[in-house]
């Protein structure tokens, strides 16, 4: 092995909570830092520390993404009435991907991890899925009440010269109920098919995009016009000249559609159309926890992370010291991403080099038939075994110092 490869740039490091911070740490000891002078500035967005800080931890990280460039990004609780009591919060914290994603913009593309052995749930997915998800507004930059019985709830639009518009949502009479509002914005929704509509041609695959607009005949129509009208104006030549496709259609049509294809294309949803159906493609191909996460802004700034949670049952198992056997190749994509960007953007072959290696070695660590829980109960490989978290990442690490 050689010197350690250098950085020139620091990335952007949030730490997170529960199994998922601990196999952060391992990720780093075991299989970067025996290679790389990791340069990093560092954030804690544990559940902990958005208590103390008041929440201003998470928005101090999102700026530091606009300074660097690139950021990589550990699994975080987002908290419900429960983890409040847990935690003893003083208020339900919000998402910290919701706040990074509304103050960076831009979309997520998430897509699956492939292995051999380790076959599709769906016979017919010969190929990745990959999901665009607009990472901006919808109900995770909502505004939300309990309605009391007797209430009245109006949606009021004041214009530039102050008029008011009003429509009633609903009279809560004889009844109580929940209201909520949601937004977004065109210069937004522009920015999400243009970067649909570029990473399609980059790739060379073809676009879907599905809202609901015979029903939300102004919010998801909007979608549809912006996209089709940055597609007509900007991308119709390019798209005809490499030989690919944009198609819309409803997104309940593009469920039946996705699940009867080859797969090997884009699927740009909404924001929480896209939370949804980037889990379920994510379980249909394997598990939650061999997806690539990453979020692109207009304004070029990066964001990785894994696409799934804290895994909080095996965090419980861990604390009374019984062994986990947690998948922690989402978490290794999500570095080997972060560093491949930052040696891209400083022009460091090395590491470009290095997290290719480090992807190489968990996938071929994997089809060896060494592999976590949620993978040997799904894997058809005739030699398997079953070992637990840290085992793993020895065996990828390994592999990896054959390779460098």
């Amino acid at each position: 092995m050689g010197s350690r490869i250098e950085m020139k740039t620091p990335l952007v490091e949030m730490d997170g909570d529960e199994m998922t911070r601990v196999i952060w740490g391992k990720v780093k000891e075991i299989l970067i830092e025996p290679h790389v002078d990791l340069y990093t500035e560092y954030y804690d967005l544990s559940l902990g520390e958005r208590e103390r800080t008041r929440d201003a931890v998470t928005a101090e990280a999102a700026g530091a993404i606009k300074r660097y460039g690139v950021g990589v990004k550990c699994a975080t609780i987002t908290p419900n009435a429960e983890r409040v009591k847990e935690y003893d919060l003083t208020r339900m914290w919000k998402s910290p991907n919701g706040t990074i994603r509304a103050i960076l913009d831009g979309t997520v593309f998430r897509a699956p991890i492939l292995a051999k052995g380790i076959a599709p749930y769906i016979p017919t997915w010969k190929k990745p899925i990959t999901v665009a998800r607009h990472a901006y507004g919808d109900i995770y930059k909502n505004v939300e009440f309990d309605a009391p019985e007797g209430s009245k709830a109006e949606l009021v639009l004041t214009g530039p010269d102050g008029e008011e518009s009003r429509a009633l949502i609903h009279g809560f009479d004889g009844m109580a109920g929940v209201i909520q509002g949601v937004h977004n914005t065109d210069k937004s929704i522009r920015s999400f098919a243009r970067a649909c509509m570029s990473f399609a041609l980059d790739t060379k695959q073809e676009l879907w995009f599905a809202t609901k607009d015979t029903i939300s005949k102004t919010y998801d129509r909007r979608f549809r016009e912006i996209f089709e009208a940055v597609y007509a104006e900007e991308y119709e030549e390019k798209f005809r000249a490499a030989g690919i496709s944009f198609f819309y259609t409803l997104i309940d049509d593009a469920v039946a559609r996705v699940i009867r294809s080859e797969g090997g294309f884009i699927w740009a949803c909404k924001n929480y159309d896209g939370d949804v159906m980037s889990d379920m493609i994510a379980t249909a191909y394997g598990s939650l926890a061999m997806m690539t996460s990453v979020l692109v802004s207009p304004e070029g700034f990066y964001e990785y992370e894994a696409a799934h949670g804290t895994v909080q049952k095996h965090y419980y198992k861990y604390k009374k010291g019984e062994p986990t056997s947690t998948n922690s190749v989402a978490t290794i994509f999500a570095w080997s991403g972060a560093l491949r960007k930052r040696g891209e953007l400083d022009r460091i072959p090395r590491l470009i080099d290095f997290a290719d290696k480090l992807e190489a070695a968990t996938v071929q660590t994997i089809e060896g038939g060494i592999m976590t829980g949620d993978l040997y109960t799904i894997s058809n490989l005739n030699i398997k075994n079953k070992v637990d978290t840290e085992t793993f990442l020895l065996e990828a690490g390994a592999r990896l110092s054959g390779m460098v």
